[in-house]
Formats: C-alpha cells, structure tokens, sequence
C-alpha cells in the first residue's frame, strides 16, 4: 500500500480537526509509545503487562 502526498496531507488534515492542535502532539506520542512496544513484544515474545508486574501469567498468583 503506498500513500502519495494527497493521501498524506489529507490524513494529517484529518487529524487536526479530529485531535486539535494542542493535543496532536500528545497523540503523536502515545501512537508511537505505543508501536515501540508492539515491535518489542514482537521480538522478545513477552507482553509488557508480565514485565512491569513480575507476573508470569497465571490468573489469580499475581505477587
């Protein structure tokens, strides 16, 4: 799938007015935190929630 400028700008305008001024860059942020961590639990295997928590998945054990 390849995006011309059109389809760019088009998506970039669409996000203004959806999000604001003031919040896109709070946005921008949290999308990019947010496929950070995707592309990290892809390569280690492991979801964040088991990271942060020490848990190892079991329901009910958790420390």
């Amino acid at each position: 799938m390849n995006l011309g400028m059109g389809e760019i700008l088009l998506l970039l305008a669409l996000a203004l007015v959806l999000f604001g001024a003031k919040r896109l860059p709070e946005v921008g942020r949290a999308v990019g935190s947010a496929v950070k961590e995707f592309k990290r639990g892809l390569e280690t295997g492991e979801s964040p929630e088991k990271k942060e928590n020490g848990e190892d998945g079991e329901p009910g054990q958790g420390k």
